[in-house]
């Protein structure tokens, strides 16, 4: 004879199955709420609209915020590293200058600050004897953030000549 309890109640999946359907339902009809309101009512449209718009104001008063702390930095390195001052002997500014690449490829590598990334190219382009071709090597092997910082750079310190004619350039030789 086979015994047969009663069950205790509705199975878990049930209730599961049951809670699901109920908090679907309940965010279907919000949506469909939230929307018709949007659609008729005038002012509901106007506190978004002026919401969406403090909201977009915020964002670009903090990227202005962020844009010129970054410029404050970038004059603040730049200072820096010209008062450090540079290598004078040609042996010392050769290897100086490799150091200062590869620490730089090395930042550019390993996600750290752009603006020091950039700060190590910067100060190998003030010891190159010719910074215009160091420059034009740089265009194809720097990562586009990282020059434009560097190009930043550049126009902070007035000292690097990178302008396009050479010290020669424009005077007639003489035979």
């Amino acid at each position: 004879m086979a015994s047969t309890t009663p069950s205790s109640g509705p199975s878990y999946t049930t209730v599961a199955v049951a809670t699901t359907t109920l908090i679907a339902t309940g965010c279907i009809a919000y949506a469909l709420y939230f929307d018709h309101r949007r659609r008729t009512d005038a002012t509901f449209r106007r506190s978004l609209k002026k919401e969406h718009q403090k909201i977009h104001r915020t964002l670009e008063e903090e990227a202005k915020a962020s844009q010129s702390a970054q410029k404050e930095k970038i004059k603040r390195v730049v200072e820096e590293a010209n008062d450090e001052g540079f290598p004078k002997d040609p042996e010392e500014t050769e290897g100086y200058f490799m150091q200062e690449v590869a620490r730089g490829e090395g930042m550019c590598t390993d996600g750290s600050d752009p603006v020091d990334a950039a700060l190590c190219f910067y100060r190998a382009l003030k010891v190159y004897p010719q910074p215009r071709e160091l420059i034009s090597i740089y265009d194809k092997t720097v990562p586009k953030p990282i020059l434009d910082i560097l190009a930043e750079m550049i126009a902070v310190d007035p000292e690097i000549n990178v302008s396009g004619s050479s010290s020669d350039a424009g005077h007639p030789t003489v035979e």
